[in-house]
């Protein structure tokens, strides 16, 4: 082998380990960090299953501000990562900038679903559905008859969660309470557990004895708060039932890792488009595992698999907020 041929080899080698490296796809973890035992991890759990699986890496990067989105998503795209994953409706602007400069890029963009742009993989979820399931858990927990709801950032999004939420606790039980707050109108409201311990507080002192927290990682102070002060609370995103066990009642699944999973596996072929996950996808849910069996008791559970079936079926019909910007079981 002459020098030149062995020249030519190395560069063919360089030139095919580049391309490798250039497909490899990136994650861009939302405000909080991957760990937030919520939203961010769901994502992180989802991926690193995929990597376990295949052998395969992933590049990453955990937000700190507003300003690195686009930072963010023009460094991964310049070098080549493919997909592209986003985390959180915040991504939008960013998105609907970035994307088109890279029509050779895809991009997956988890809690979006309003933006035109033919690279775009947009995955929303029935959150109201999944939320409607666990309401119902609340309803039939309750003794006081009084339950409630911490939303995160005060957006549709939670709104959203804590429509369906209430529409589940009235139609275990009509005659309960739901008392709802929101954290704050900043993307910190995502990452407060002092506050949503604070908030937690307040609505025990009003008789509640059941809170369902859609608040990220500010979710770890009402949940904390709630087990120390000896009522349920719900978690969200994630299987959160662990970690106070027997003091979460359940937790509200929205299967942003599998998600996210499936557009890892797909890599560069994932289909674009806008896709919305909800029950009958299995995009949404309730937690049971050995944390939370003594809780709900097999009527309980029942009663929400049946509630499950007829609105899959289209025989219950659970209300979006989407749909005219209020709910019809709860006073925002």
């Amino acid at each position: 082998m002459t020098l030149m041929t062995k020249f030519l080899g190395a560069v063919a080698a360089t030139a095919l380990s580049a391309g490798a490296a250039l497909a490899e796809p990136a994650l861009i973890f939302d405000l909080g960090g991957k760990f937030d035992k919520s939203f961010n991890e769901a994502a992180y759990a989802g991926a690193q299953r995929w990597a376990d699986e295949t052998g395969e890496t992933y590049r990453e990067i955990e937000l700190q501000s507003e300003a690195q989105r686009e930072q963010a998503l023009r460094r991964f795209a310049e070098s080549g990562a493919n997909p592209i994953i986003t985390m959180g409706f915040a991504m939008a602007d960013p998105l609907s900038t970035v994307a088109p400069d890279y029509p050779d890029t895809k991009f997956v963009a988890i809690d979006v679903t309003w933006l035109e742009a033919a690279n775009i993989r947009q995955i929303g979820f029935a959150e109201h559905e999944g939320s409607y399931l666990v309401g119902m858990l609340a309803g039939m927990a309750t003794k006081s008859g009084t339950v409630g709801f911490i939303g995160g950032m005060d957006i549709p999004l939670i709104r959203h969660f804590g429509c369906g939420y209430a529409q589940g606790v009235k139609a275990a039980n009509p005659d309960a309470t739901v008392i709802a707050n929101m954290t704050g109108s900043t993307p910190a409201a995502w990452n407060d557990p002092v506050k949503g311990s604070e908030l937690t507080t307040a609505q025990i002192s009003q008789g509640a004895d059941v809170v369902f927290s859609a608040a990220g990682g500010t979710g770890v102070g009402v949940l904390q708060t709630a087990a120390d002060s000896n009522i349920l609370s719900i978690g969200v995103d994630s299987n959160q039932n662990h970690l106070h066990p027997g003091k979460v009642l359940t937790s509200m699944l929205k299967r942003v890792d599998v998600a996210v999973y499936d557009a890892l596996t797909a890599g560069t072929e994932v289909e674009t488009g806008v896709f919305t996950l909800g029950l009958a996808e299995d995009g949404v849910g309730y937690a049971m595992d050995e944390n939370n069996a003594s809780l709900i008791s097999d009527e309980m559970k029942a009663a929400v698999e049946e509630a499950r079936t007829k609105i899959i079926a289209g025989d219950v019909e659970v209300t979006s907020y989407y749909t005219n910007d209020s709910c019809p079981a709860l006073d925002f």
